[in-house]
């Protein structure tokens, strides 16, 4: 009685963990940002799962696919493209994308990392045939480039001032719309395309910068040569502007030693008008030290002018 007491205690404990196993399998919780398919023996069962909450399957026979609702990033590998100008480039391109329909993405992908694999295929081809149809400038070169932008191509030594017809934010966008025109069998919303990176492999890179250190001293010789242009004029402005400093000064000078020579001679008339004799003898004085010296010897007649103080003076 006992035994039999105790074995239907665990039959009822053992029926209790299978019943709370089947409810606890028989529920799932989809998280906020994901959404879920549900699979019965590998294949999809029913719409999708998109709102975020508790929810239900059948238990032990059903299966829950998560997949993110976020924009997911897709980057492609650097792979080197010929322009239609013949010039060989590396193209590194990203893209983002999203699952929005998760049911045929799971039916037609599986998986983000095949996802992946299959936008190399997609992104690689068309980004390549775009390229394949444009020159290296539009490439290069956005949209709205303007001719205060001077970039120089490898073919041509001339720069070219005149904007892209189409540039390269255009062709990103051709190849979003076609690529676009293919994602959405497989459940994938391609949101957009960008060229994160474009170069030149290494041949035409190095002619590419033998190109900018041409400019560049082209322009440092145009520069330089500006430079002693501005120089000689300035210094032929101080020049001038020091001629005529010197010149006026030279003028004021001139103007000021004539009015003091006529001062003096006015002085000296007016000396001579107040005694004649006088200002004859001190004249004569003046005479006598400039012309007698320590060892000067002179013969002069006795009525030269030069004796007629001395003679006065002998005889008083």
């Amino acid at each position: 009685m006992h035994n039999t007491k105790k074995l239907i205690n665990s039959l009822l404990i053992g029926l209790a963990v299978i019943v709370v196993i089947t409810i606890w399998d028989g529920m799932y919780i989809l998280p906020e940002g994901e959404q879920a398919v549900i699979t019965q023996f590998g294949r999809p069962v029913g719409d999708a799962v998109s709102q975020a909450g508790l929810k239900f399957k059948m238990p032990f026979i059903q299966d829950v696919q998560y997949f993110d609702k976020k924009i997911l990033i897709w980057d492609g590998e650097p792979n080197q493209v010929p322009t239609r100008d013949k010039t060989f480039i590396f193209i590194d391109n990203t893209a983002r994308w999203r699952i929005v329909d998760p049911l045929r993405f799971l039916q037609a992908v599986g998986t983000e990392q095949r996802a992946n694999t299959l936008l190399n295929d997609i992104l690689a081809g068309t980004v390549r045939d775009m390229v394949n149809r444009n020159d290296l400038i539009e490439i290069i070169r956005s949209s709205d480039w303007s001719s205060e932008f001077m970039i120089s191509t490898v073919q041509s030594r001339d720069l070219i001032l005149t904007p892209p017809s189409v540039g390269r934010d255009q062709i990103a966008q051709q190849v979003l719309d076609a690529a676009a025109l293919v994602t959405p069998q497989y459940g994938i919303e391609l949101i957009d395309v960008m060229f994160r990176r474009v170069n030149y492999i290494e041949s035409v890179r190095l002619r590419v910068y033998d190109r900018m250190i041409s400019e560049r001293n082209r322009i440092a010789a145009e520069r330089r040569s500006t430079g002693e242009g501005q120089k000689a004029e300035i210094l032929g402005r101080v020049e001038r502007d020091y001629q005529e400093i010197i010149s006026a000064a030279n003028r004021e000078a001139t103007e000021i030693r004539g009015q003091a020579d006529a001062e003096a001679t006015r002085i000296y008339a007016e000396a001579y008008s107040l005694d004649p004799e006088f200002f004859a003898f001190m004249k004569s004085l003046e005479s006598y030290r400039d012309i007698v010296s320590g060892n000067t010897s002179l013969v002069l007649s006795a009525d030269s002018d030069l004796f007629r103080y001395i003679d006065k003076h002998k005889l008083n």
